[in-house]
């Protein structure tokens, strides 16, 4: 009984890391649609966050039957626990995805980012997705050193905002109202995904080590 416990949270953390790709996918294409003023790309993106959504609901599921059924202890329960607290960062993850795409869809056929903007957007873009992908190794692959990548990371994508903020403030802005912000708000969607990264990252040294995240 314990053996087939112990491969149902083995399934579990697997359909986790399922679910870290399709949030990399999802904002992947979420940034090209922004970039490009792609609606086909954009509408693609909106649409497939429901599979994310459903992904997270069954794993949710599982996981209370898991913890109803089997009365987890010690590094299992941890796991259960986590697994849970995951799945919530993962669907918001999915949900910053759409808003980018989302904004792209509403400024259709311009472009949300104003010129200015694009090599910074594409960085916080290229950030996000680092952070991402290294949340799944860990899951995948119980790597916690993998965690300090993340915080590094973390602090990059801090600078990138600070950088856009000056952008939007220092005076010598030169785009609209709404450019500014369609701007404020995009920055902050990326700057949130990066967030919830360093919270999966934490959750999983919680889950190898017991090590309680601060």
């Amino acid at each position: 009984m314990r053996d087939t416990y112990r491969e149902q949270l083995r399934e579990t953390m697997a359909d986790l890391a399922r679910m870290v790709d399709l949030v990399h996918t999802a904002l992947a294409d979420a940034t090209t649609a922004l970039l490009t003023s792609d609606l086909s790309l954009a509408e693609q993106v909106i649409s497939n966050d429901r599979m994310i959504d459903d992904l997270a609901e069954e794993l949710e599921k599982r996981t209370f039957s898991m913890l109803a059924r089997q009365a987890p202890v010690a590094g299992e329960l941890r796991t259960v626990f986590s697994a849970i607290r995951m799945l919530g960062e993962l669907t918001r993850m999915g949900d910053l995805a759409a808003h980018v795409a989302k904004i792209a869809r509403l400024r259709f056929p311009a472009c949300a980012v104003p010129d200015t903007l694009q090599d910074n957007f594409r960085q916080m873009a290229d950030v996000a997705g680092s952070m991402v992908a290294d949340a799944g190794a860990m899951l995948r692959n119980l790597d916690v050193d993998t965690a300090g990548k993340l915080a590094a990371e973390d602090k990059v994508m801090d600078e990138l905002r600070r950088d856009q903020f000056k952008s939007l403030v220092d005076g010598s802005w030169s785009h609209t109202v709404e450019a500014a912000v369609d701007s404020a708000l995009l920055g902050r969607y990326y700057e949130r995904i990066a967030d919830h990264a360093v919270e999966i990252a934490e959750r999983m040294v919680y889950v190898v080590t017991g090590d309680d995240p601060v």
